[in-house]
């Protein structure tokens, strides 16, 4: 995420009027019950009149004529609970920065669902620090639909108080027409070709996944020795001023246009670009997985909110958030989907988008993608080197 821009205002400008990309097999990577719920909740089994939902812009699936969210409107049809859907979180960090104050004190911040990523270090502290509510489960039947690699994260083990909106692979991506093929981090940091054509994401999780993989190490479980190996090596390459600079996903338009050879990149942007000279691919070593979270915060309604989280639960409801439908003209959110069946349903209305093996990677490509150690993303020390080391 970019405390600019987000990954997805930009794509947009920048693939405007472009369609999806399908890439060769470059890649080898990835109504509610009443009972009473056994996490703890306290809510009342009544639905709300209204669900207040905080999300990313650009992430829900929308009609292009009346700009209206398909998915929202049927929810509202079928349980007659309006959601008053507001797309304000522009980062993780200055999102987290204007809840804390009321959250600290004890004070609802007015919304029933947000959604934080789990490469930055935000989302395990609202957890922590006890400014979410636990999920209502007995409410959320559909939960067995989530997929199986992101049943049990290091920040919530037992889903008690997160489920997945939609996830996202970090590799590598390139222009064909101003180099050959870039598979390796190897390639990426040290071939001379590239030499200042090429960025690195500033996200410590995304970046330090992919050295570490290349290096050798697990970056679920981040050492001393590993973290400063990979910091070595990535200021290496800055000093040889292999890397032009540290991006959010501003590296998307040059990359479009021509004026970047190779980026460290999330698959959903490339998916979005639909430019059929970038092509994206996870590292011969390994690549990153990420996964933009529903949570409920303190103060929300526990029943409404976990009644919804059933709802895009549904395989069906997923497919339409995950590919829109052509047919009405409408377009989804191109990532991936966390839903078991989601593709197939996706099969019968969209098969282009449901075939693109960026947004419904293979089990094969799900084996080689790793998330980043939660501890490290809490650890001081490494988030003040990094700092230093993308501002310096």
């Amino acid at each position: 995420m970019t405390d600019v821009l987000t990954r997805r205002q930009l794509l947009h400008r920048a693939a405007a009027g472009g369609t999806v990309l399908t890439l060769p097999g470059l890649l080898a990577a990835c109504g509610g019950s009443t009972k009473e719920s056994g996490s703890g909740s306290t809510s009342s089994h009544k639905l709300a009149k209204t669900l207040r939902f905080s999300n990313w812009t650009l992430y829900i699936d929308t009609n292009n004529k009346t700009h209206s969210h398909p998915s929202l409107q049927q929810f509202q049809q079928k349980y007659g609970t309006t959601v008053d859907y507001t797309e304000d979180i522009n980062d993780n960090a200055g999102y987290f920065g204007k809840i804390q104050g009321p959250l600290s004190r004890g004070q609802s911040i007015g919304r029933d669902i947000i959604v934080l990523t789990d490469n930055d270090r935000y989302l395990s502290l609202m957890i922590k620090k006890g400014w979410t509510e636990k999920l209502d489960k007995s409410a959320i039947p559909n939960m067995k639909n989530l997929l199986g690699v992101q049943q049990h994260p290091g920040f919530d083990p037992n889903r008690d108080y997160s489920l997945p909106w939609q996830s996202g692979m970090t590799g590598i991506a390139y222009n064909d027409k101003l180099t050959d093929p870039i598979l390796s981090v190897d390639d990426l940091l040290s071939n001379p070709k590239l030499k200042g054509k090429v960025t690195v994401l500033n996200s410590m999780g995304d970046a330090l996944s992919l050295v570490m993989l290349s290096n050798g190490d697990d970056p679920a479980k981040v050492t001393d020795q590993s973290f400063n190996n990979a910091i070595k090596r990535i200021e290496a390459a800055v000093h040889s001023k292999q890397i032009r600079q540290f991006t959010g996903n501003d590296y998307a338009p040059p990359l479009a246009k021509g004026d970047l050879a190779a980026a460290m990149s999330w698959s959903g942007d490339i998916a979005q670009i639909g430019n059929p000279h970038i092509h994206w691919n996870v590292p011969k070593d390994g690549g990153a997985l990420w996964t933009d979270n529903m949570i409920i915060p303190k103060g929300g309604d526990v029943y409404t909110a976990s009644v919804f989280m059933n709802y895009v639960y549904d395989p069906k409801v997923a497919a339409e958030i995950e590919g829109g439908n052509p047919k009405t003209g409408d377009t989804g959110v191109y990532y991936i989907s966390p839903v078991s069946g989601a593709r197939q349903e996706l099969l019968k209305v969209n098969p282009a988008i449901a075939k693109n093996t960026l947004i419904f990677p293979t089990k094969k490509m799900l084996s080689t993608v790793h998330l980043f150690d939660n501890n490290a993303l809490n650890n001081e020390k490494y988030l003040t080197a990094w700092q230093n080391l993308i501002s310096g």
